[in-house]
This record gives structure tokens, sequence and C-alpha cells, in this order.
């Protein structure tokens, strides 16, 4: 029996994904490195510290450090996001209708910790969720499951107690390992990659998203 719904933040509850990309492109033109959109595809739901080691062996540089790097990244970000980002298309009332049935709720981002109390008030759900947690707080961050395992411990759950909501392939593969039921978001121009066929669902908007009153689980994903 599903318990509890846990939610991705960055792409899949708030339009943050165009934000962090900007970031990192005007911060990474510091070392000449540009990013490419089948690289930011590849990148997407990582963390930036991450993303920089996957730069870096693409195309090494000396200075500023990653220390350096990130910072700026997460400055950037960080202030746009919670000026400018709206949320996703059906994030909210798919939150509000959860919340109604009865599902413990939670968010289990790589992102920093005040960023996602931050995202959640600005969209004014910060109520309906009973956690959150960071990968930031984790020895290793997504795609390893250990973000997904201390939320569902932070919610006195089990993995295959909750279900999962990702939009990128790191996160799908988070909260796979972590042993919960995935439904993947991936944006549109990923959406036929077959690595995102390892999730149990698979739809292209959380507005698509049907929940059983019955079971708790899905019980359909409409194909786009």
């Amino acid at each position: 029996m599903i318990k509890a719904a846990i939610f991705d933040m960055d792409g899949l509850l708030i339009d943050s994904e165009p934000i962090w990309t900007d970031a990192a492109r005007k911060v990474m033109q510091r070392v000449n490195f540009t990013i490419s959109d089948a690289l930011k595809n590849q990148t997407t739901g990582l963390s930036i510290k991450l993303f920089l080691e996957y730069c870096h062996k693409i195309q090494p540089w000396n200075t500023p450090s990653f220390e350096e790097l990130e910072r700026e990244i997460l400055e950037y970000a960080h202030e746009n996001i919670l000026a400018h980002a709206v949320a996703m298309p059906g994030a909210i009332d798919l939150v509000k209708n959860l919340k109604a049935q009865g599902l413990k709720l939670a968010v289990a981002s790589a992102s920093h910790m005040d960023l996602i109390e931050g995202v959640l008030k600005r969209l004014e759900i910060i109520d309906y969720f009973d956690t959150w947690h960071s990968g930031e707080l984790e020895e290793f961050t997504k795609p390893h499951p250990a973000v997904y395992l201390t939320t569902a411990a932070k919610l006195g759950l089990r993995p295959d107690e909750c279900i999962a909501f990702e939009d990128s392939h790191a996160g799908l593969r988070s909260a796979h390992a972590a042993g919960m039921i995935t439904i993947s978001v991936p944006a549109m121009e990923v959406f036929d990659d077959a690595k995102f066929d390892m999730a149990h669902y698979k739809i292209n908007s959380l507005e698509k998203y049907i929940l059983s009153e019955m079971s708790g689980v899905p019980q359909s994903a409409i194909e786009n």
C-alpha cells in the first residue's frame, strides 16, 4: 500500500531547469567551456559538483576551482529561481490532490535545503509537505539512492511504501535503486529516450497522472 509521494523539485515541481542551465552557461564561460544541448540533457538532475566533474573530464581546467564555480552557479540560480521560477503544469493540483487522499508528501532533491524550502514557500505549498531532504547532506547524491532512502526514513516508511516522481534520468535511477515505485516525467526533448523506460510509469506531464483512490498506486498513464 502506497503511503507517501516523494517529489523531485527542479524540473518536476518548479520550472527551474532553464535557470540552472543559464547559470551554468554563464559561469562556465570563465573556463571557456560551452554547454551544448546534448550535454545539458546528459547532466540534468546531477548536483553541481557532479556536473563540474563531468565537464572537467571533457575539457580540464586549472583555475578557478570547482568550489568557486559551484558558488557562482548557486548564487545566480538561487536568486533567479526564487524570484522568477513558476510551478510546472499540474504540480500544485497534484500535490493538493495527493495530500487530500491522505498520503504523506516529501521532496527529495539534489538542491540545497534552503532552496527547497524557498521554492515550497514560493509555490505556497510548504504546508502540504511533511518533510524535505537534500542530496547535499548525503555522502553521495543522485543517482545514488541515499537521498530517497533517507527521505523515506524521515517519513517513517519503507521505500516500497513510497511513490517517487522524477523528471531526470539521474533522479529516476536514484528512486529506482531505492526500491520505490517510479513515475518518470521526462522533458519533451528526451521523452522517447529508452533510458527512461526503467520507470514503472512514464508520462509527459503531471497533469496526465491518475492515482487510484482504491489501491494507492498509479492506475494508468495517458500516452501523449
